[in-house]
């Protein structure tokens, strides 16, 4: 070969390594963790990383597993871009209330994307009907540091009992929850999720099962201890073979992320939300109808920069 030719070759392969690096350099790589499998935000976050990587092919985001407590603690330390939360933690997180050990200070509001219902799931044979007869009985939960684990605490602790006046504690994923329950091993089942949710619904299929309704005195517990909870209730059918309303334990699900974080990040998956409720609603019913103004809602939680921004260019007002 020529040394002109040689030369060519050799300007060529230089300038394809430069623009493999460069393109390498802009390309923007996050973390965003949501929940366990067999709940609703790890779906939805694969359905933002679809629609997100396809509107902008320099993004690349990798989700992970996650739980409303610690994914607010990750997002504070760094360790997560964006994140899942629970509007009833972050508020907590704020001032450092338990469950959380400190106050954070590097976490800001993205968006609300829908309710979300701490649902107590018994056997309809487990003979559990109020919060009482959980003493002795059999439970199955989340892991320490989700939101869920969290609240079936402080539920016990309206009737002045503990994990250990139980005669067990599962603490596993929304989908493991399910079998044991439907095999038997455990009498109720706690958790924190849209309605209805996948794992229930599982459940439901196979036993009957009683949701347990939260009472007025119940929630006034909870509601003085963080104003972000709510008392909705759960719709007769809500699940196959449950035919009665109940009340439950409310609060909503909302995107964090650290306030000094990349506003072009935040605005493209901001975007992805609200330009595609159709794909979001075939996962979560609850995301039907969100609208912006809906995204928008102040809950106590300092917006992103980068999200008032994206709100106020959309024509909601107050931003």
């Amino acid at each position: 070969m020529s040394p002109f030719f040689k030369s060519i070759r050799r300007t060529t392969a230089a300038t394809i390594l430069f623009a493999v690096a460069g393109a390498a350099a802009h390309a923007q790589s996050f973390v965003m963790a949501t929940g366990q499998q067999g709940g609703s935000w790890y779906p939805v976050g694969g359905a933002i990383k679809a629609i997100v990587e396809r509107e902008n092919p320099d993004m690349d985001i990798t989700v992970t597993p996650g739980a409303g407590v610690s994914n607010v603690v990750g997002v504070d330390a760094g360790r997560f871009g964006i994140a899942f939360a629970n509007s009833i933690s972050t508020v907590d997180s704020l001032s450092g209330k338990e469950p959380f050990r400190k106050a954070t200070t590097n976490v800001c509001n993205l968006g609300i994307l829908y309710p979300q219902y701490f649902q107590i799931v018994a056997l309809e044979d487990s003979g559990i009907k109020t919060i009482a007869d959980m003493k002795g009985k059999r439970l199955t939960t989340q892991q320490l540091g989700n939101t869920g684990e969290f609240l079936t605490r402080e539920l016990l602790s309206t009737a002045d009992m503990t994990f250990d006046d139980l005669d067990s504690v599962a603490n596993t994923s929304y989908s493991d929850s399910a079998s044991q329950m439907k095999d038997g091993q455990a009498d109720f089942f706690t958790l924190g999720s849209s309605l209805p949710t996948g794992s229930v619904m599982d459940l439901a299929s196979s036993r009957k099962i009683r949701l347990i309704d939260v009472d007025e005195e119940t929630f006034q517990y909870f509601k003085d201890k963080n104003a972000a909870f709510q008392r909705r209730e759960v719709k007769a059918g809500a699940y196959p073979g449950f035919d009665e309303t109940v009340h439950a334990i409310s609060y909503d699900t909302h995107m964090v992320a650290p306030c000094d974080y990349d506003g072009e990040i935040v605005k493209s998956v901001l975007a992805a939300i609200a330009d595609n409720n159709d794909s979001f609603a075939a996962i979560s019913k609850s995301m039907a109808n969100l609208t912006v103004e809906e995204m928008a809602t102040d809950i106590g939680v300092p917006f992103h920069p980068a999200a008032k921004e994206f709100y106020a260019e959309r024509g909601v007002s107050g931003m």
